[in-house]
């Protein structure tokens, strides 16, 4: 029997969806909604709210509540962009370095769990895979 992709897709969700699921209380703990992790893990690879909008495929007005609340916790900061004064950069305070690194470390470990479930071999053939499927198309 052919494998549908929307079959594929939906199996993919439902695992990310039970993974973050588990890591809930453990983002909680943290101070941290499942969406601000997810715009706090992404702020030093895209240092502007529009930029993070873009990677992580989310409105620029949540990101704009998200990154406040952010803000507010202490786990990012705001500072005026010398090439442009007219923008601000988001840079990670101190405390928001250790939220993410704490909050990946439970993702990654409640990952880890569900991944022991699968022989090396096919973690291996897994990663492989995944890795074609993210590469541009030839």
């Amino acid at each position: 029997m052919p494998v549908d992709g929307a079959q594929l897709w939906t199996l993919n969700q439902r695992l990310l969806s039970v993974v973050m699921d588990a890591c809930t209380p453990e983002l909680a703990e943290l101070g941290l909604e499942t969406k601000e992790f997810f715009v706090l893990a992404e702020v030093e690879a895209s240092r502007y709210p529009a930029e993070i909008a873009t990677a992580l495929l989310l409105p620029k007005a949540s990101v704009t509540v998200y990154v406040r609340n952010l803000v507010a916790k202490g786990f990012v900061r705001r500072e005026i962009d010398d090439e442009d004064l007219r923008r601000h950069r988001l840079v990670l305070t101190g405390e928001g370095v250790e939220a993410r690194d704490r909050a990946l470390a439970a993702l990654a470990a409640e990952y880890d769990r569900r991944l022991a479930r699968i022989t090396p071999q096919d973690r291996a053939e897994l990663r492989r895979i995944l890795q074609d499927l993210l590469a541009p198309p030839a």
